[in-house]
Order: structure tokens, then sequence, then C-alpha cells
């Protein structure tokens, strides 16, 4: 099986780069990022040697818990990239579960990234080690460690694979990395605060708890070289067995459980408040369809997490440790939250991927298409307005002043208004598929990761400088050029829909295709 599993594993990464430049050069930009991380990490553990004992030891126990943690945590934002993550596509393979897991297993442990993570872990052996006892007790430690990684991680993927293909599955994933991206931002959050102690002692403090954890064990018994360091490992492979028989039990459970993934939802029919208020028409039922993919689509709702996530961390970024105020700190986080949301609208017709024919054959002239955008630009604006309130009412606290609240209001509504206009006509001219299985890393189809980031980044910078005539002045304290955003907007908005009905209905058979490209 093990033989069997690094083959398959191996041709499924031949077979992934053959004929596709884009993955080719992704991969080796990969190769060459893990080479960086594997020398850098190898080097960083090595000089704990120069550091005291116990400081090596701290840090030591520190990294040995990230390890661990990244292990449990990344297959769960990559599920989807790699195909032996899934248990179900290997459901039908003649062979008993204890055979799947040994294959599974060896699989996990072929790549770039595990061998990486091999080595910088490695690095312990010379970094924390202080005589022979440690050096030998800490090549058993390093293997230990690396197999509690591979075996808690496979145990939480294989666990979890059946919600994860399920669209509530997918909704807490989109919420998951969201998640990932604000605790990135603590580091820097807590420095623009400032620390409040001895940093020594902070991480003596923190380490003095992870000691206690199975990678603070493996970390300990390296340091420690002793009869202690000896009955730590025991204690941990003992841990790494009983993950192991888990694992194979959560194996065995996915093999025999129906897919909920492919079972049929109900359909009920709704009707809701904008029923009252808008005309039968296109834009009534394009409306109802986008606020139903924001409600239900975790790829609609990933979009939002993100704006109102990064929103509220610049906001508290820029107030700091308290000290900041004045204009930028109201208008600031709030015309930043209408870009980002704005931003979402760079590639309107990407989420309705092939079901976009139906438009296309009904479509008869650029007025269809324009209308077909306002519905959809409205569907946003219900949503966006309100936050965007709520946004500059925080950002008038930050600000000390509640008097601040309405011009950031009203400048984020001129910015969002701009957005969606530049959005229109991105949305024709340089559309792309997106994918209909959400992950972390992946924003398009094969082969369109450039047009991806040309709409993307293309449209903050075209956005950012058509809002630069409004936003500045307002920014530098003249608070009535606010009433000249909102009429702005809504003008750029409007041309932006014109150019998109004018210049993309004679390309509907383009922008189709480029929407529809296989996943």
């Amino acid at each position: 099986m093990v033989g069997l599993f690094v083959a398959l594993k191996i041709r499924l990464i031949a077979g992934g780069l053959r004929g596709d430049t884009q993955r080719i050069l992704g991969f080796v930009f990969s190769l060459l990022a893990a080479l960086v991380v594997a020398a850098g990490g190898f080097l960083l553990l090595t000089l704990l040697r120069l550091a005291s004992p116990q400081v090596a030891a701290d840090v030591g126990m520190i990294a040995f818990t990230g390890l661990l943690v990244c292990w449990a945590t990344v297959p769960l934002l990559a599920f989807g990239l790699d195909d032996t993550l899934d248990p179900a596509r290997l459901a039908l393979f003649p062979l008993r579960t204890g055979q799947l897991a040994t294959g599974m297993f060896a699989a996990s442990v072929t790549g770039v990234w595990p061998i990486v993570s091999l080595v910088v872990t490695a690095g312990a052996l010379v970094g924390l080690a202080r005589g022979a006892g440690g050096f030998l007790l800490g090549v058993v430690a390093v293997i230990l460690q690396f197999a509690l990684c591979i075996v808690t991680s496979r145990l939480i993927t294989t666990a979890l694979s059946g919600l994860l293909r399920s669209r509530r599955g997918r909704d807490l994933l989109a919420v998951a990395v969201i998640v990932v991206v604000l605790m990135a931002q603590l580091p820097n959050l807590i420095v623009n605060r400032g620390l409040s102690g001895d940093p020594l002692a902070m991480l003596h403090s923190l380490a003095s708890v992870l000691r206690w954890t199975p990678p603070g064990w493996a970390a300990h018994a390296i340091s420690d070289g002793g009869a202690t360091g000896a009955l730590e490992l025991a204690a941990l492979a003992v841990l790494v067995l009983l993950l192991g028989w888990l694992w194979i039990r959560a194996l065995g459970r996915a093999l025999v459980t129906t897919d909920a993934s492919t079972q049929a939802a109900s359909v009920r029919r709704s009707s809701g408040v904008l029923d009252r208020f808008l005309p039968d028409g296109q834009v009534a039922a394009v409306v109802s369809k986008e606020l139903k993919y924001a409600r239900r689509d975790p790829r609609g709702r990933v979009g939002w997490f993100a704006s109102i996530a990064v929103t509220c961390v610049l906001a508290f970024s820029i107030n700091g440790d308290g000290s900041a105020g004045g204009a930028g700190a109201a208008i600031g986080p709030a015309c930043v939250g209408a870009l980002l949301i704005g931003m979402q609208q760079c590639n309107s017709f990407g989420i309705d991927g092939r079901s976009l024919w139906m438009n296309a054959v009904v479509y008869g002239d650029s007025r269809d298409l324009r209308g077909d955008l306002a519905g959809r630009h409205l569907a946003v604006a219900i949503i966006a307005v309100p936050l965007l309130v709520a946004l500059g009412v925080i950002g008038g606290v930050f600000a000390g002043s509640m008097a601040w609240a309405v011009p950031a209001v009203l400048t984020a509504w001129g910015v969002l208004g701009i957005g969606l206009g530049v959005g229109a006509v991105t949305s024709v001219l340089v559309p792309y598929t997106v994918p209909d299985r959400l992950n972390a890393f992946t924003g398009a189809a094969p082969g369109q990761g450039g047009v991806a980031f040309v709409a993307s980044f293309g449209a903050m910078i075209v956005t950012a400088l058509l809002a630069l005539p409004v936003a500045l002045p307002v920014l530098l304290g003249v608070g009535w050029m606010s009433a000249v955003a909102l009429p702005y907007g809504f003008a750029l908005a409007w041309a932006g829909r014109r150019l998109a009905g004018m210049w993309g209905y004679p390309r509907m058979p383009e922008l189709l295709a480029a929407v529809s490209r296989p996943t």
C-alpha cells in the first residue's frame, strides 16, 4: 500500500502539471518557497543554541505547538486541492480500512511541504539538545512530532470530510478563512498597543502552559535529555497510536456514511419585503437572486465577511493606543469598507457560471444587460448601505466626535457607487470563473489566476483613483465635500453600467465562455 499510494500521489502531482504553464510556474514558485521556509526554519531553530537553555526550550515548545496548529488548520482551509485528503474519492478501492489508512498516511508524507516540516523540526536537534542523551531522544522526538502532526491532520480532515462537502461546511470554512486572517493581525495589533511587561517573562509564561501539551513534551524531551524526557516521549508515542486508532475509526465511518452534499434540498416558495416595493420585472428578479446568493452561497458570503473583518481590523489599528482621532479615524475605515465591498463586484457574472447562458439567450440589446447590472448593484446596496452606516458610526466613536459619522457615511456611499461602476466594466472586460468548491486558495478556474488578479487589483486601483477627488478633501477635514461624494458615486455607477452594457452585449459569447471554465 505504501508504494502504491506514494506512486499515485506522485502521478497526481505530475499529471496536474502536464500541459499547464500556469500550474508549472505555481509549482516552481511553491518549490522555491518551500526551500526558503525549510532553510530559514532550520536555521532559526539551530540558532537557539546561542540562547540560554531556558529561552531555547521555551521557544522550541512554542515552535512545535505552532507547527501542530498549522497542520491541524491549513488542510481544512485547503480542502479540495489535494484529492488524497477526501476519503470519498478512495471509497470504491477494494481495500480494507487499515490498508487505506496506511496508504493515506504514506500519501500525506509524500510531497514538498511534509519534507519541509520534517526539516524544520530537525533543527531542534541542534538548537535544543545539550548532550548525547538529548540528541538521541531528539531523534525520536522529531519523528514523533512529525507523526503527531500528520495523524492529527488526517484525523480532523477525515472526521469533517462529510461536513466539508456540504453547504453548511463550506459556510464554516468561509468563516474560518476570515478568522485566520484576523488572527494573523493579532501580533500587529499587540505591537501597536505596546507590550506591558518583560518579553522574556511573557515568553516563559506562555511556554509554561504549552509545556504540558504533546508538542511541549517533544520539545522538552529534547532539551531535558534524561528520564523525564524519555517518559514524555513514551506518553507522546501512546498518544500518536491513540490518534491513529481514532483516525482509522473515523475513516471507516466516513466510507459508509451517506454523502449529505448529494441530497436534494427542499424547495420553498418565498416572498419577502422586496416583493412589496419592487415591481415585477427583470430588476426585481435579479435583486431577489443576488440576495439569495448572499444568504445561501458561501462564495457570496465570504467577500462580505472579509470586507467587514478587514475594515474592523483597520479601524482598530488606526485607533492604535487610543491617541488617534480626527477625520481619518472616522472616514478612512468606512471608505476602505466601501472599496472592499465594491471590489466584490469586479466579476459580477462569475458566480452565475454556466447558468449565465439563460441570460445570454434572453437579452435582446445592451439595455437588458444594463438592467441586469442595475439589479445586482441594487442588491449590493441593500446590504452595504446599512453596513456602511454602522462603520461610519464606529468611526465617529473612534474619532472622538459623532459629527464625523455623517461625512464618513456619505463619502463611503460615494466610494461604493464608484466601485460598482468600475466593477461593472471589469465584469464584462475581464470575466473569470468562480470555482464551485470554495477554499482559501482558489478564486478562479485553472489558468485564470492572472485574469482574476488583473480584475481585482485593477478595480481597486481605478476605484481608489476615481474616489480621490471627493474622499481626499474629506479626509483632510473639508467635511462639506461629502455632500458631493454621493451624487458623484451615483453618476459613476450609472456611467459604468452604461459602458458595460455597450461593451458587454456584443461580447456575451466570450463572457459566457470565460465564466463557464471547468474547475
